[in-house]
C-alpha cells in the first residue's frame, strides 16, 4: 500500500472514531431520534441525485435501511443521550463483529474456525469487563442499548452480504433515504413535536456543523474513501485499519469531552479489540455441501457515526456497513461457501 493510501485509511478510521465525539456534541442540540433522522436526510440529499440509480434490489435497501438506520443508529443515539460515554460507545460497538459471525453461521452456514471462536470468547470477555465498569460508574441501561445496536449492526451486515452491492457509496446513499421518515415518526411520538420544533428553531452553527460532519464527512467521505481503497487493495490489507476506530474514539472523547479512561476500560479495550481482530481477520469455514462465491461483509456502516465491521473484509461506520464486491473462489470439483 502506498504511503498516501495508508494515510487515507488511517484518516478514515480517525474520522469514524472522532464521529462519536461529534455525535455527543450534537446531542446537546437535538433529541437523539431527530438528530439521527437529520443525519440521514443530509447524507441522502443531494448525494442521491449524484450517485445514479440503485444497483441492488429495493428489498435489500429497505431492509438494511430499517435495521441499520432505524434500529442500530436509533439505539446508539438514544443510548448515548441516556448517558453512554462516546468513547466507550465506539469500543462496545465493535462487538458487532461477533454478532455478525454468529448470525452468518446460522443464516449463511459459515462455521467459525477455532481461532474465530476463541476471538469471540475474548471479545465477549471484554464486553463483560466494560459492563462491570460501566455498571459501577454509569447507566447500565444505556450500555445495553449500545450492545443492542451492535446486534442490529450484525443483522445489517448479513443483509448487506446477501445484497452484495457492487458500489458501496451508491448503496449507502440509497440506504440513507430509508430511515428518515421512520425516525422522524418515532421522534414525534417519543420525543414530542415541541422538543423537535424547539431544536430546529434553536439551530446554530455548532448544531448544523455536527449534522454536516456525521452526514458528509463520516458517511459520504468515509464510505467513499473506504470503497476507493477496497477497489485498489485486498480487503485483508484494508480491514485492519478499522480496528483503529475505537482508539481514535476513546482518545478524542478524552481530549475534547474530558471522558476518563479507567484501568478496567483499557483492559476491556484490549480484550475487545484483540478478540475482534481474531474474529474478523481469520477466514470462516464453509458448511459442507455448499458451493459458490462469497462477498465480504462490511460495515459501514457503518460505519457509522461509528466504525466499520471488519469480518474478513472491509469494515465501515457509521458507519457500518457496506460490503466489498464478491471475491473469486476456485470452482468446486464435485462438492464443496466459506
Amino acid at each position: 500500500m502506498r504511503p498516501s493510501h495508508l494515510l487515507l485509511a488511517v484518516l478514515v478510521a480517525a474520522v469514524w472514531g472522532v464521529n462519536f465525539t461529534v455525535v455527543e456534541i450534537g446531542l446537546d442540540h437535538f433529541p437523539p431520534l431527530l438528530f439521527s433522522a437529520l443525519r440521514f436526510l443530509a447524507a441522502a440529499l443531494p448525494a442521491v441525485l449524484l450517485v445514479g440509480r440503485p444497483k441492488v434490489a429495493w428489498k435489500w435497501i429497505v431492509g438494511v435501511g430499517l435495521v441499520l438506520g432505524v434500529a442500530k443508529f436509533g439505539l446508539v443515539f438514544v443510548g448515548m443521550d441516556a448517558g453512554m460515554p462516546a468513547g466507550l460507545s465506539s469500543l462496545v460497538l465493535q462487538i458487532q463483529a461477533v454478532f455478525t459471525a454468529v448470525i452468518a453461521a446460522a443464516v449463511l452456514g459459515e462455521r467459525p474456525s477455532r481461532v474465530q471462536a476463541l476471538g469471540m470468547l475474548v471479545a465477549v470477555a471484554g464486553i463483560g469487563v466494560a459492563a462491570v465498569d460501566e455498571g459501577a460508574s454509569g447507566p447500565l441501561g444505556a450500555f445495553v442499548m449500545v450492545v443492542g445496536a451492535a446486534a442490529a449492526w450484525g443483522v445489517s451486515n448479513v443483509l448487506t452480504r446477501k445484497a452484495a452491492p457492487p458500489d458501496a457509496l451508491n448503496f449507502m446513499v440509497w440506504v440513507s433515504t430509508v430511515p428518515v421518515l421512520p425516525l422522524l415518526a418515532l421522534s414525534l411520538l417519543t420525543e414530542g413535536p415541541a422538543d423537535d420544533l424547539a431544536a430546529l428553531r434553536g439551530l446554530d452553527w455548532q448544531g448544523a456543523g455536527t449534522i454536516l460532519f456525521v452526514a458528509w464527512v463520516s458517511t459520504v467521505f468515509g464510505f467513499g474513501a473506504w470503497g476507493w481503497l477496497l477497489r485498489r487493495h485486498p480487503a485483508s490489507t484494508v480491514a485492519p485499519f478499522s480496528l483503529l476506530v475505537p482508539v481514535f474514539g476513546m482518545s478524542s472523547a478524552a481530549l475534547f469531552l474530558g471522558e476518563s479512561v479507567t484501568v478496567p476500560r483499557w483492559c476491556a479495550a484490549a480484550l475487545l479489540v484483540g478478540g475482534v481482530a481474531l474474529t474478523t481477520l481469520t477466514p470462516a469455514r464453509r458448511a459442507a455441501g455448499e458451493a459458490g462465491t462469497a462477498g465480504a461483509v462490511g460495515t459501514a456502516a457503518n460505519r457509522t457515526p461509528d466504525g466499520p465491521d471488519t469480518r474478513g473484509s472491509s469494515g465501515a461506520p457509521d458507519a457500518s456497513d457496506t460490503p466489498t464486491p464478491p471475491a473469486r473462489r476456485p470452482e468446486p470439483t464435485l462438492t464443496p461457501r466459506r
